[in-house]
């Protein structure tokens, strides 16, 4: 880097005594007020005598006129005296000593010119053989990004599984991610791009805590409509293995989630999991405010096809689920205290296979599976408010044998709210727009509370899980965040009661 930091300053400088050394090279051949390759006079020379009256003129680019016998007159040295020949005086007869010039000591030679140019090719060899070894090449535009999580927990009742014996304190990676992006066709006219994304690591998305690098994005995306202003509407189409529109928590990704932890609907439900498919996205009616470089469409929409298996796998059966979303953003201004109120409703109607309860769980059929979703999103600085409410509905036996599946429909029931509130300046664009040297940004703290309900079958009594959250997020760099997370969980079935647990994450994008 330091190459290149010299490098940059060296071209300027290059340039520069290039046009220096040409101009001066110019001007020593081309002097105003005398002829090609003549010498300009002395300054205090006498000038030449006047052609006698009635004298024809000389014809052009003929010698001056002498007498016979007598040496043709140079111009007088300065101080010189009567009589006393002038420095650059040659006797007449000889063009050779007519014709001398003294060289100009100022002039570009030959050489000097060949050097500069060698100089040159040498810093253009040195610039790529640098860009070569240090930058890596693309053949369309490409953006590389990604998030990375350390975590520590404690939990109150001590964890035994096959693997582990009473461990109450633990580390963790929460996710580590690697995402590419660029636009693979860039419409300068219309802005009907074509874009891509793609995505790998380990994430609490996949509800697992495999290490192998798992495929999570793989999608491609078209811009219907043009998208140069920020007034135009937006209609997008993207296919591939992506996040599903489903209310607040779904779509987010792991960089922008407010807790530590995932909300229980969204693994228990089979919402978090990546899906592959064809999903159709825009809005209409976008309210700009170009001072707080502020958008909010008034109707937000999102409709797609699915296979409802899961990502990375085939669809399991021949039905395609369906998917939708709409969301409402009350008008207003950006400083009026309706602004980001947001009203949203999504539904997921699906089906999937189903199994008896024997030793194989063998597969008995297919069943529904249905999600309903309701969601309110408010957040005006400094403070904030979401809630959703989930119910689901879903397709099982719990029969052993073919002839007896007992096939029924379970529903569920799922209430998540959190009320957060901010201070400092991290999300306030005039702070953030601010210069600042080296990797500076505003920071911001923001204590929250968050109640997580879910009651996996209303069928059934005291089967209800409760989790409730005390945290406390960090923003102290542009994608670095720390957050801290009290958790309280309360699980009906559990004969010990509540347990407590403390989460301590750190967060670092790039």
């Amino acid at each position: 880097m330091r190459l290149l930091d010299r490098s940059r300053t060296a071209i300027p400088t290059i340039l520069a005594t290039t046009v220096v050394l040409c101009v001066s090279h110019a001007s020593a051949q081309n002097q105003p007020g005398g002829a090609q390759g003549e010498r300009p006079a002395p300054a205090g020379a006498a000038p030449a005598p006047a052609a006698p009256a009635g004298a024809a003129p000389a014809p052009a680019g003929a010698a001056p006129a002498t007498t016979p016998g007598t040496a043709a007159a140079g111009p007088a040295a300065p101080d010189a005296g009567p009589g006393v020949p002038s420095p650059v005086t040659s006797p007449a007869g000889n063009p050779a000593a007519e014709a001398f010039v003294e060289p100009d000591p100022n002039a570009v030679t030959r050489d000097d010119l060949q050097g500069l140019v060698t100089d040159l090719e040498n810093f253009k060899f040195q610039w790529q053989r640098e860009r070569d070894l240090h930058t890596a090449i693309s053949t369309r535009s490409l953006l590389i990004g990604g998030v990375i999580q350390t975590r520590i927990g404690w939990t109150e009742q001590p964890v035994n599984t096959a693997t582990s014996n009473d461990r109450k304190v633990t580390f963790d990676t929460g996710a580590a991610l690697l995402s590419f992006n660029g636009i693979l066709y860039k419409d300068y006219e219309e802005g009907r791009n074509l874009t891509y994304s793609l995505r790998f690591g380990a994430s609490p998305q996949q509800a697992s805590n495999n290490s192998f690098l798992n495929l999570l994005d793989a999608q491609l995306s078209y811009s219907v409509l043009p998208t140069l202003a920020p007034e135009d509407w937006v209609l997008q189409i993207t296919l591939g293995q992506q996040l599903l529109p489903f209310g607040l928590e779904v779509p987010a990704s792991e960089e922008l989630k407010p807790v530590i932890t995932n909300a229980q609907f969204t693994t228990k439900l089979g919402l978090n999991r990546r899906e592959l498919g064809l999903i159709v996205r825009g809005d209409v009616l976008p309210q700009v405010d170009y001072g707080y470089n502020y958008r909010a469409p008034v109707l937000a929409y999102a409709v797609g096809l699915v296979n409802g298996s899961g990502p990375n796998s085939p669809d399991d059966n021949s039905e395609k689920d369906i998917i939708g979303r709409l969301a409402f953003t009350v008008p207003s201004d950006y400083n009026s205290l309706l602004r980001q109120i947001t009203l949203g409703g999504s539904v997921y109607i699906g089906w999937q296979n189903t199994f008896l309860k024997d030793e194989k769980k063998t597969l008995s059929g297919k069943g529904a599976k249905r999600r309903y979703g309701g969601d309110i999103y408010y957040n005006h600085y400094p403070i904030g408010l979401t809630y959703e409410f989930i119910y689901g509905q879903d397709d099982v036996t719990l029969g052993a044998t073919p002839e007896d599946p007992q096939k029924t429909r379970l529903s569920s029931l799922s209430h998540v709210a959190t009320v957060f509130y901010n201070w400092g300046e991290q999300f306030l664009r005039g702070y953030r727009n601010q210069g600042r040297y080296d990797d500076w940004w505003p920071k911001t703290y923001q204590p929250f509370i968050r109640v997580d309900l879910f009651d996996p079958s209303t069928e059934v009594l005291e089967n209800r899980v409760d989790v409730y959250t005390l945290g406390f997020n960090l923003f102290f760099a542009e994608t670095t965040k720390f957050q801290l997370n009290l958790n309280r969980r309360d699980d009906r079935t559990n004969t010990q009661g509540a347990q407590h647990e403390l989460l301590a994450q750190l967060q670092g994008g790039f």
